[in-house]
């Protein structure tokens, strides 16, 4: 097994270590076999750069995972893209984060064309409803494993008030105002910093240039941008956003629909924001589908090639910690929030009866997402073929 490498000079662009065809290769690897969310992704990350090959050491490893938390978007692509940079230099980013990322693209995009298809056969429609079912429960369960972490912060922090009413905030604006819920997360975070620091400040505000509001192009790419390169909390803080653009603003999907793209999301390897490559197709088929997930993953890049060898020393910045201690509990409401809005839109009984039993399955019985999301696929094409109702 290969020495440690030495940690590189502060500042500087690290010394390659690796090649970047052995980066392609074992990134590409992450990317058709990361099921199971974000967790999982740090995990199997941890093992490959950590524990199996000693590429990293394990404290430059959670400092970088802890980074990644701070910053907008899908933070387990950005660990993937940033431990790709630790090893093997700027190049090494770019094929290790695509790696991670295009199988996962590849994937939605080709079961979109299935699932979203408006001739699906009934076995497929099925499924979709069964799965679709079962997202609510999804969302609660990541809900619920982040609130204990970030409550215990407040607690330390003797700051329970303000978290409490930014956990609303976000649930409240996922439930009311889902395409604008970014600017309830930014203000949020700013809030917390003029709390931590006080002294005049504005909040800015994120005004929608007419260009994107009719659902062409432009819409699409900036609904791919918020939910890429201005969300907080990556995962299920995503879905309101695109719900709210996707169904309710632009109408590219049905409630139905959305509800298959993100069980797609849940099943398939990789990032979930990928997720956003099937609203692309939804709305401009392949090309919108690419088109849609090249800039919900450019940010992801951007961060980590222009922050360079300081991009792990982000979590001691008092700013950046303070905006993410706002932030953050607000996009942790926005998940629960995206439950209940995503639940209400289920249509036929029998969906509401694999809802019940995906929560007792991922809360009770502790199943895995992609497991249970499986199950409930499989219970939905059984009652489709037996004649149930399909949405």
């Amino acid at each position: 097994m290969p020495p440690e490498p030495t940690a590189p000079s502060p500042g500087l662009t690290p010394e390659p270590s690796v090649s970047p065809a052995v980066v392609a290769r074992e990134w590409t690897r992450l990317g058709l076999v990361g099921f199971g969310g974000p967790p999982a992704h740090i995990a199997l990350l941890r093992q490959l750069v950590v524990d199996r090959r000693r590429w990293m050491d394990a404290g430059a490893f959670e400092d970088a995972n802890a980074a990644c938390g701070m910053l907008p978007g899908p933070a387990s692509t950005q660990m993937a893209i940033y431990c790709a940079y630790r090893v093997a230099g700027p190049t090494g980013a770019v094929l290790g984060g695509l790696g991670f990322i295009v199988p996962a693209v590849a994937i939605i995009l080709a079961l979109s064309a299935v699932v979203l298809g408006h001739a699906a056969p009934l076995w497929v429609r099925g499924a979709g409803a069964g799965a679709g079912a079962a997202v609510p429960a999804v969302a609660v369960h990541a809900a619920r494993g982040l609130l204990g972490p970030s409550l215990q912060r407040a607690r330390d922090r003797s700051a329970l008030v303000p978290w409490t009413l930014y956990v609303l905030a976000g649930a409240g604006a996922a439930v009311a105002v889902g395409a604008y819920l970014v600017l309830v997360l930014v203000a949020c975070g700013l809030v917390e910093v003029v709390r931590r620091r006080p002294r005049r400040a504005s909040l800015p505000l994120l005004t929608v240039p007419a260009s994107v509001t009719a659902g062409g192009y432009g819409a699409l790419a900036w609904t791919a941008l918020k939910v890429g390169g201005l969300s907080f909390g990556g995962g299920f803080v995503i879905i309101p956003l695109m719900q709210g653009d996707a169904v309710h603003v632009h109408h590219w999907m049905t409630n139905a629909q959305f509800l298959n793209a993100v069980a797609l999301g849940q099943i398939t390897p990789g990032p979930v924001v990928a997720t956003i490559a099937a609203v692309g197709y939804a709305a401009h088929g392949l090309t919108g589908g690419i088109m849609a997930a090249a800039i919900a993953f450019a940010p992801s890049f951007c961060f980590v090639l222009l922050a360079g060898r300081r991009f792990d020393r982000l979590r001691d910045l008092p700013g950046p910690r303070a905006f993410l201690d706002g932030a953050g509990p607000a996009a942790i409401g926005a998940i629960a929030g995206a439950a209940v809005t995503l639940a209400t839109i289920l249509s036929e009984s029998w969906q509401l009866a694999v809802l019940a039993g995906a929560l007792i399955a991922l809360l009770v019985l502790r199943r895995g997402v992609v497991s249970t999301l499986v199950s409930a696929a499989a219970a939905g094409v059984a009652l489709a073929l037996l004649g149930a109702p399909v949405p």
